[in-house]
């Protein structure tokens, strides 16, 4: 767990890319992108607040699951994260202190300095934000703009999140499920060299496959 206070704004700030990987993989699904990502924010608090270094395992490893967690809830709850007024308002603070030090400095701030200039949390600062302007386009606009092209680009937080997913995914499987996946997918063994280790035939691995595949899809989109 992180306790110093700036440590930690800062610890939050460096690991934001993990709750767009995240966010990202619920796109298209009937909730705004920026209620996705503003209940990945709360997530990554929650994770940042209740990780052990002594567990052995590194931050991305324990904070994935709980991001997308919460993002998860969000589907259950149905819908939208409800912005409060005080929230709000923050969102207005947050933009005229960003337009300050835009032209004070000529660079845009970080959430810390933000944090920092407006006494809130980084948290705070992220999801006022996201509730008080819409998403930007990453297509610039002008004379020039229909030579733009946005590419979408798998991130190398995105390919975590799903590699964490899968695994997750992969344990739950019953040991024998799980044995004939390793051998397909990660030993690269045929169907027949499957069936051999296995004791059974080509044909029943084939068709357990084709079961298990489907069972795991299901529950990467759960």
């Amino acid at each position: 767990m992180v306790t110093d206070k700036t440590r930690r704004s800062a610890f939050i700030e460096q690991n934001l890319g993990l709750v767009h990987a995240c966010a990202g993989r619920f796109r298209g699904r009937g909730i705004e992108y920026d209620d996705l990502y503003s209940a990945g924010c709360m997530g990554l608090v929650k994770a940042t607040d209740g990780f052990d270094e002594g567990r052995g395992v590194c931050f991305s490893t324990y904070a994935v699951p709980v991001i997308l967690g919460e993002i998860k809830k969000l589907f259950r709850e149905g819908g939208t994260v409800k912005v409060s007024r005080s929230l709000k308002e923050l969102g207005l603070r947050v933009n005229a202190a960003r337009e300050h030090h835009r032209k004070l400095c000529g660079t845009e701030p970080t959430l810390s300095q933000l944090a920092e200039e407006l006494g809130e949390s980084v948290e705070n600062i992220t999801l006022a934000i996201q509730a008080a302007q819409p998403a930007l386009s990453l297509t610039p606009e002008g004379e020039n703009s229909d030579r733009q092209i946005d590419i979408p680009v798998e991130s190398p937080e995105e390919e975590l999140a799903d590699k964490i997913g899968l695994a997750e995914v992969l344990e739950s499987l019953p040991e024998e499920d799980r044995l004939l996946i390793r051998l397909r997918f990660y030993a690269n063994r045929t169907q027949s060299e499957t069936a051999k280790v296995l004791h059974t035939t080509q044909v029943q691995i084939s068709r357990r496959e084709r079961k298990i595949l489907r069972k795991m899809r299901e529950r990467l989109l759960e």
